[in-house]
């Protein structure tokens, strides 16, 4: 049994750097109506408006981006992708 989990079958969450987290709230201050939920248009997004050259960090940036969307707008944000 890993001694991280406790025991119980809880895991962990993901860790990001500051880095990770400062790109994708800038850009989300930023550019509020351009981020969604949506994984695939972030990453399109970010690569647009940033200089970020590796493949990694760029989703990485989008991924946590998706999920401060998906916090700060909540439900409605993925509703309105649906449509």
């Amino acid at each position: 049994m890993n001694c991280l989990q406790g025991g119980r079958g809880e895991s962990l969450g993901k860790v990001r750097t500051e880095q990770v987290k400062r790109i994708a709230r800038q850009l989300l201050d930023q550019y509020p109506n351009k981020f969604s939920v949506d994984f695939e248009k972030n990453k399109m997004y970010v690569t647009e408006l940033t200089n970020i050259s590796s493949t990694k960090l760029r989703n990485r940036v989008a991924g946590y981006a998706a999920r401060l969307a998906s916090t700060l707008y909540g439900p409605e944000a993925s509703e309105a992708e649906e449509e």
